[in-house]
């Protein structure tokens, strides 16, 4: 009967443990790492040699050299970003429009008006060739 008439008690103090707990992990947890992978360097087409000066002047001070990812923004040779997931058009998209952060911890990428559709369309060709050259293939994306 002990148990029965204490069980008000043993649930607000479970419950206020619990919170605590997950307070503490919130709190004590370290950061993210940053996600930055090893790329290997293929031969690039002309149009992918242009794109890589392109990413190397606009691009790769957050998403690394080779776009390997850096502690700014996420690495571009990573499966997430296989064809079937991200088309070409959604990085055309955002450098145009910018894009709410949704698959990493580095927060919103801004607009990159000052990149024309065509200078996007080579660095998309040295992008998707530096992905082949490192096992990421069209995947079809499923929810």
């Amino acid at each position: 009967m002990k148990i029965r008439a204490n069980l008000p008690k043993i649930f607000v103090l479970s419950f206020f443990g619990l919170g605590a707990v997950i307070l503490v992990s919130k709190t004590f947890r370290s950061e993210p790492e940053t996600a930055v992978v090893a790329v290997s360097m293929p031969e690039l087409s002309s149009d992918a040699r242009i794109g890589q000066v392109l990413f190397n002047n606009n691009c790769a001070s957050c998403h690394g050299d080779r776009a390997s990812g850096t502690d700014k923004g996420p690495p571009l040779v990573h499966d997430i970003y296989n064809p079937g997931h991200h088309s070409d058009d959604a990085f055309h998209l955002a450098a145009a429009n910018g894009v709410v952060q949704h698959h990493w911890p580095y927060g919103n990428m801004p607009k990159q008006e000052h990149v024309s559709r065509d200078e996007v369309e080579k660095i998309v060709q040295y992008v998707r060739e530096l992905q082949t050259a490192n096992g990421i293939a069209f995947k079809p994306h499923s929810m």
